[in-house]
């Protein structure tokens, strides 16, 4: 991101798709059946965007995710704290989702074009964000939880962690892979324009 501007347009199109798809929008509103939450990729993806806000962007965030937790569940006439998903794990989503946003810094760090080293930085950074992402939020929960059936064991933590962690990936990898064809696109576009400028 070259200029303040550019950085608060895509600050407002990650904040759009976390509301959006965080709030869990009923199949009606949304045409296409559930629509799988974008969280992660939204920490990811402002890691890698909005790198030189990261002070105020990702607590901004964060607390923004929290909001969104808060308004799902109490609109479903349910206590927040007493909620299936409440626990002192749910604190951890904080390590958890920073992260994701270490991940996309990381990618930032590293991104000299979009070349195929760029697309490994990528995949390796995305795996390993998620991977660690989801070694907090779903370890802490299963260890600290007591929605989770009891006695828990190492086995038991293993299982649900190599079950879950595919999909977790997978639509993570999804969102982002969106972002990347956004991404060239707008480049190739910016290119044209200044070759057909070039040209006049």
């Amino acid at each position: 991101m070259n200029n303040a501007t550019q950085r608060a347009v895509v600050l407002l199109l990650i904040v759009a798709l976390m509301v959006s798809t965080r709030l869990h929008l009923p199949t009606s509103l949304t045409h296409f059946g559930p629509v799988p939450d974008a969280s992660w990729a939204a920490f990811f993806i402002a890691g890698f965007y909005l790198s030189s806000w990261t002070r105020w962007a990702f607590p901004s965030l964060m607390a923004l995710a929290v909001l969104v937790d808060y308004l799902v569940i109490s609109g479903q006439g349910t206590s927040f704290w007493s909620h299936y998903c409440m626990s002192p794990a749910y604190w951890f989503l904080i390590p958890a989702y920073f992260a994701l946003w270490a991940g996309g810094l990381l990618l930032r760090r590293h991104y000299r074009g979009s070349d195929g080293k760029a697309l490994a930085v990528l995949a390796a950074s995305l795996v390993g964000s998620v991977a660690v992402c989801h070694l907090l939020s779903q370890g802490s929960f299963y260890w600290l939880s007591d929605s989770v059936p009891q006695p828990a064991s190492l086995a038991g933590w293993w299982k649900n962690y190599s079950d879950w962690f595919p999909s977790y990936l997978r639509v993570t990898a999804i969102y982002v892979g969106l972002t990347v064809i956004a991404h060239v696109g707008v480049q190739q576009a910016v290119r044209l324009r200044a070759w057909a400028k070039a040209r006049h």
